[in-house]
């Protein structure tokens, strides 16, 4: 497939970019909601009074598909869109020249380098997790959470194909203060359990499930 062999920073690779962009995907444009599912219209509502809120996006995959964020971002939020795959990052720069975008690999450590999975630069399933079909081998350097973010947030989303947990215990809470947080967890997670202890433990509580998007809202009284 033409997507398979385009290399990046060609002009072929560019052109290709604004094609999946502004013509095969230009039906988002004038969507009512751009979530795979719904997870951005719960999201609006939740903070029906805040027009200018940050969020952080953690395993951002695409500007517009599938996103939880996109919808907040046309309603003048911003924030910082961080993904492992640089082609991701280029559509953010194109589409969300607002946000703070991200190539980068979200760990529990720093600067271990590591091999991350790819299907292809345009797959929402590339990962540091091996699994059948991710045959393309790319070594990167990890970096943390706080590497990346500074301050106060309103919204943190967390979908980093299984190694979500491994990432939100790096996260100091009392610093970075989300009202809301968004963690995606498989029905045959190991790690489900060990999330609600976490959040709980930090005076979070489960409030919404839109599918495997688990929310969990703070608890300002404690």
């Amino acid at each position: 497939m033409i997507k398979e062999k385009l290399s990046q920073g060609t002009l072929f690779y560019k052109l290709y970019l604004y094609y999946q962009l502004f013509f095969r995907y230009k039906f988002f444009y004038n969507r009512k909601n751009y979530s795979q599912f719904d997870e951005d219209l719960f999201l609006v509502e939740f903070f029906k009074n805040n027009y200018n809120g940050t969020f952080v996006d953690l395993g951002a995959f695409h500007p517009m598909r599938y996103n939880n964020t996109y919808l907040l971002y046309k309603k003048g939020w911003r924030g910082v869109n961080v993904d492992l795959n640089q082609t991701s990052i280029d559509m953010f720069n194109i589409v969300r020249k607002k946000d703070s975008n991200r190539c980068a690999l979200i760990s529990d450590v720093r600067g271990v380098k590591k091999t991350v999975y790819f299907e292809h630069n345009f797959s929402a399933v590339n990962s540091l997790t091996y699994r059948k079909g991710l045959e393309i081998k790319r070594e990167m350097k990890t970096e943390i959470f706080n590497d990346i973010v500074e301050g106060k947030i309103d919204f943190l989303n967390i979908d980093l194909e299984g190694q979500d947990y491994k990432v939100l215990k790096t996260i100091n809470f009392t610093k970075h203060k989300p009202k809301l947080v968004c963690i995606e967890i498989l029905e045959k997670s190991d790690d489900k359990d060990n999330i609600f202890n976490f959040m709980k433990e930090r005076s979070y509580q489960f409030i919404k499930k839109c599918n495997v998007s688990y929310f969990f809202e703070k608890n300002e009284n404690n």
